[in-house]
């Protein structure tokens, strides 16, 4: 299955760690969110779309990106993001946007990153030294499981 993995990592690089595990798990191509051209898409079965958590919400970009695409058919997607909280239901919005536009959303990944946005700043940031090696393998795992 051809995948493609769409990310945008703004801080710490959190994001981007968990992108290339990922990447490496499922053999595909690996490209930030800037660099996107929507034609390019159509060309992969599956796609992942991730980045840090802002706001409660994955970053405007990929929002913005996801709301440019037409509806598509047969085509896969799954969402993943870092945040110092590391809860998977921020990814949700996503998630129905994707449905909205005719993907077939497989899966949803969340884990700690390391967070220094706003008032954590002033503590030194939470979730420090994630996302760990634990959260890379169980990102590759994850990612595994999606070509079943």
């Amino acid at each position: 299955m051809k995948s493609l993995i769409i990310y945008e990592s703004v801080c710490h690089g959190n994001t981007e760690k968990i992108a290339k595990a990922m990447s490496e798990s499922l053999n595909a191509d690996l490209i930030e969110i800037n660099q996107v051209k929507v034609k390019f898409l159509m060309n992969y079965e599956l796609i992942g779309f991730g980045s840090g958590i802002f706001y409660g919400k994955l970053h405007k970009n990929v929002l913005d990106l996801i709301n440019k695409l037409p509806v598509v058919s047969n085509k896969k997607a799954f969402v993943f993001s870092t945040s110092g909280q590391g809860k998977i239901e921020f990814n949700n919005i996503v998630k129905q946007n994707l449905s909205k536009k005719g993907f077939e959303v497989v899966g949803s990944f969340a884990c700690k990153g390391y967070d220094t946005f706003g008032p954590f700043k002033l503590i030194g940031g939470i979730a420090k030294n994630r996302p760990d090696e634990n959260d890379i393998k169980m990102a590759k795992n994850f990612a595994e499981k999606l070509t079943l």
